[in-house]
């Protein structure tokens, strides 16, 4: 009789690691709920692409502090674009809800004045694109840093809006302020998005942390004699999860079903020329 094959311990090491992470894991969604982090306000923001959304636990908490970092400085834009796409998902689900548009849709940014004269101020045509109408958004200039995080808190704390954007180019923020972002947004059951201009690798108590990059877009039209500027394309990591694992994906934003979606075509090689004449046919 032939014995059965024996199992290397490196398995049941990694059977054994992998419950204990589940028992952490259900014991910090234990301790987040008794201290109003676990972002239980309401439904999450779906981003709309089902594998996301999947590692995020159903999308974005709402009611929770969430971090967004630009790649690097010169792609702060592609992190505003990425935060703006967020908070059009988050009204677009409220006034499905509602029926019609409620105060619990407005967006208040808040920004240091610095980036304000910098990036300019937010543009009505394009935030209309971004399906924001300009009407909804408020915009607040702050002198400082401290600022930007003392009116962020105030205004997490309102349950007349619903999303609440700050800006800032500081590093390395004191995990007490953060603790009270969070808390303040689940106080008010609204969606806190920290815009950073640069990442920043420090511990934070937000339920996740984004790096967003720019990444190519390609023109809608196939025709090699009319290209241009497609939809916005993102190069997305997320660098903590509260609810599941890390990933990388690139996305596009669809600013007709206002929703994101995976870029999954890939640009040829090489376009052939159109600017002279094709060789003749060799006989």
């Amino acid at each position: 009789m032939i014995p059965p094959p024996s199992i290397p311990s490196e398995v049941f090491a990694f059977s054994a690691t992998t419950s204990r992470i589940e028992e952490l894991r259900q014991r910090l969604s234990a301790a987040e709920r008794a201290a109003g982090l676990d972002g239980g306000c309401g439904a999450p923001v779906a981003l709309g692409i089902a594998e996301i959304d999947a590692t995020l636990g159903g999308g974005l908490d709402v009611g929770t502090l969430h971090d967004v970092a630009a790649a690097r400085a010169s792609e702060a834009s592609a992190a505003t674009g990425f935060a703006l796409a967020v908070a059009t998902r988050f009204a677009c689900a409220r006034r499905r809800t509602a029926q019609t548009r409620t105060s619990a849709t407005v967006v208040l940014w808040i920004l240091e004045d610095l980036l304000m004269h910098e990036s300019g101020a937010p543009y009505g045509p394009g935030l209309e694109q971004a399906g924001i109408a300009p009407e909804e958004l408020i915009t607040v200039a702050a002198t400082r840093p401290r600022d930007v995080l003392w009116a962020m808190e105030e205004a997490l704390r309102c349950r007349a809006v619903g999303v609440v954007i700050g800006e800032t180019t500081a590093r390395g923020i004191d995990q007490v302020a953060m603790r009270r972002l969070s808390l303040a947004a689940a106080a008010g059951g609204t969606l806190g998005l920290l815009l950073r201009t640069e990442p920043d690798d420090a511990y934070c108590a937000a339920a996740t942390r984004w790096i967003v990059g720019a990444a190519r877009s390609f023109a809608l039209s196939t025709s090699q004699r009319c290209r241009g500027v497609g939809p916005p394309r993102w190069a997305l990591r997320l660098m903590r999860n509260r609810r599941g694992r890390p990933g990388a994906w690139i996305v596009e934003w669809n600013s007709v079903e206002q929703r994101f979606e995976l870029a999954t075509d890939i640009e040829p090689v090489a376009h052939a020329s159109f600017d002279r004449a094709h060789r003749a046919a060799v006989a």
